[in-house]
């Protein structure tokens, strides 16, 4: 049984996740809480507990800006990455925006691998 300190928002988003500083993969957030985000990716060559950044924008905005947050893996599966804010300096609005955007456009996620060319 899980505990979670967090209730999760499920949504699609598309995503880019960065390792020092350079795009390594692209995703779709499938879960998020104020303390972290399920990625859907394919992407596998990363360690648990190291420190990435994500990168989205929301595609019905006004405005045509990319977000980025910082985060640390805290879990792997075939099916993507469990990312925790805990720990690193993040805008605290950037991730409430995120989560009353997944809110706002709810769809059914289908938890399996996303291709680089579906992500983006």
């Amino acid at each position: 049984m899980e505990h979670r300190l967090s209730k999760r928002v499920e949504g699609k988003l598309g995503l880019l996740v960065y390792r020092r500083g350079m795009p390594v993969a692209t995703g779709q957030i499938r879960d998020a809480s104020k303390r972290g985000l399920f990625i859907a990716t394919d992407y596998t060559d990363i360690q648990l507990n190291q420190t990435v950044e994500v990168e989205f924008r929301f595609p019905d905005a006004q405005e045509n800006r990319f977000r980025r947050l910082k985060a640390h893996v805290v879990r792997k599966s075939d099916k993507g990455l469990g990312v925790d804010f805990e720990g690193v300096e993040n805008d605290g609005f950037t991730i409430s925006a995120l989560i009353h955007w997944l809110k706002r456009h709810h769809m059914p996620v289908n938890y399996f691998t996303v291709s680089r060319q579906q992500a983006y």
